[in-house]
This record gives structure tokens, sequence and C-alpha cells, in this order.
């Protein structure tokens, strides 16, 4: 059985784009949200086993989704997708309980890869 993932991000082409690398790489994408409040509602009612989550989103952040998600479920895996130069947000990220992260612009072999570690 294929895992499920929640993509999360504002901005539908990178949306489209890790869907595509995600669901090539034989993942199953149940929803996508563009905003923070979105994605934490959609995790309560999709529950996928992975979130993709951007970090700079309208009305609720990714870091502040990343909290609300922790709340309804500490086990949740959220990996985080962040442009060049937000490491200090990235750390915030992680510090919130996602578990990983990965640097725009994507390079698939490393979305993968983040995404099986996060997996585990």
């Amino acid at each position: 059985m294929s895992h499920t993932v929640l993509v999360c991000d504002d901005a539908i082409f990178m949306r489209t784009m890790i869907s595509d690398i995600l669901t090539q790489a034989g993942y199953e994408v149940v929803g996508e949200a563009e905003t923070g409040a979105q994605a934490v509602e959609r995790y309560k009612q999709l529950q996928p086993e992975l979130v993709t989550m951007d970090i700079v989103m309208p009305d609720m952040g990714g870091i502040e989704a990343v909290r609300e998600i922790m709340k309804l479920d500490p086990a949740a895996k959220i990996l985080m997708c962040s442009a060049m130069g937000q490491q200090a947000l990235v750390i915030e990220a992680i510090q919130a309980g996602a578990k990983d992260f990965v640097v725009k612009p994507f390079q698939p072999s490393r979305v993968l890869e983040a995404v099986q570690r996060v997996l585990g």
C-alpha cells in the first residue's frame, strides 16, 4: 500500500511539482492545501501519513500549522519546504515538530530522500 501525503503550499505550481514527484515515486497524494488553516483542516479530515508544508503561507503560516497539527497528532510526520535563506524559520519549524526539510528549488531525489527519512 502506498503512503498517503497532504501537500501544503500557497503556490499551485509548487503543489503540482511536489505532487508529481511523489506520485511518480508511488506515493498517494490525498489532498492539497494553500493556507496553513486549510492544512490543519485537511489533516483532520484526511489523516495522511505525511504532510509537506511550505513555511510562508497566507492566513496561518506553515510553522503555526505544524504546531496545530502536532497538537492534534503528536506522531504527525511533517516535511517542511523552504526557500533559500529561511534557515532560522526551518530551525523554528523543526522545534515545532517538523521532522525534516527540503529547500526550493527542489531536486526530486532530495525530496524523495527526505520523504523516506521522515516516513522511516
